[in-house]
């Protein structure tokens, strides 16, 4: 069983049902209203945990309402959150959702106590990512926390994982010297490395960027096609599970989770272990919400 750390962002989701997107400046009726668990950060812990992986989480919430729906939910899950710190005089995290028929998502987040995981939080919990197999961080919370975890990581031999979302411009090339593998979508892959991906060729040349720059392991998540991967003088794509999508709020966050939870410290099964994120995102994307969507071992093995 493989032990997974998270650092990362909680937040609370508000999210709204629509048949169609607003325009600038109309109103319109939502379908459905409905808050949930959720946070990229929290999603994926949720997803290590489900998938059976002894998961810890480190992070920050509000002397809030939310915040303490938040740290039940979580604890609720038999994560180990020991590593979440309260924030006084601060709200928790807040994504608002707007979700349409197709299934397509439009999100605006708070990051509120999300930006309180730093460096003196990380020192607090050496000990959890030292004794770790995989670390995951996103860009939902204070990068200079991001940057100390994967350097205590890195010095212990533990793998890094990030997932470089939301998507920012002008990464830092050091943060990329410290991540052992790097889970982007095609958005984030094209504006970190400036390339479009077009094709295959495209596509390959976006992933040996990445490791120029430092990553040994880039999987690049390509929607409904599924998953890229480079490693080494390994490579190849990695289909997707054929489903009806409803809501893909967390799917990448899932795919994360669930790939963590099985894959090999020497990659040696990358793509049983992409395959197994395939299933488990193919799930939470016929689900509405985030962190009530993201599906159970039992469920993905279930999955043909």
């Amino acid at each position: 069983m493989n032990h997974v750390t998270v650092i990362g962002s909680i937040n609370l989701d508000t999210t709204l049902r629509v048949k169609e997107m607003p325009k600038p400046g109309e109103t319109i009726h939502a379908i459905e209203h409905f808050t949930a668990g959720g946070g990229k950060g929290a999603n994926q812990g949720v997803a290590s945990k489900r998938s059976g992986a002894n998961t810890s989480f480190i992070g920050a919430i509000g002397n809030d309402a939310a915040g303490k729906v938040m740290f039940e939910l979580l604890e609720g899950e038999e994560i180990n959150v020991s590593g979440i710190k309260t924030i006084d005089n601060e709200s928790t995290g807040q994504a608002f959702i707007t979700v349409d028929e197709s299934g397509e998502n439009s999100i605006m987040i708070y990051a509120g106590a999300n930006n309180h995981v730093t460096e003196n939080l990380v020192e607090d919990c050496k000990q959890v990512i030292e004794t770790s197999d995989f670390l995951i961080a996103q860009f939902e919370s204070a990068i200079s926390g991001t940057m100390r975890a994967f350097q205590v990581a890195k010095e212990a031999g533990v793998k890094t994982i990030l997932n470089p979302a939301p998507a920012v411009k002008n990464m830092s090339n050091e943060l990329l010297k410290l991540t052992d593998i790097i889970v982007p979508n095609e958005t984030e892959t094209e504006l970190i490395t400036g390339i479009s991906l077009e094709d295959d060729q495209s596509i390959e040349l976006a992933a040996k960027k990445l490791q120029e720059l430092g990553v040994e392991l880039v999987i690049i998540t390509l929607g409904s096609r599924g998953a890229y991967y480079n490693f080494g003088d390994q490579s190849g794509f990695v289909s997707a599970y054929k489903v009806k999508a409803v809501d893909t709020t967390a799917a990448g966050d899932t795919f994360i989770g669930a790939l963590a939870s099985r894959l090999e410290t020497d990659f040696s099964n990358i793509e049983e272990a992409i395959d197994y994120g395939n299933k488990a995102s193919s799930l939470t994307v016929q689900r509405y919400g985030a962190q009530p969507s993201i599906p159970f071992e039992n469920e993905i093995k279930e999955t043909k």
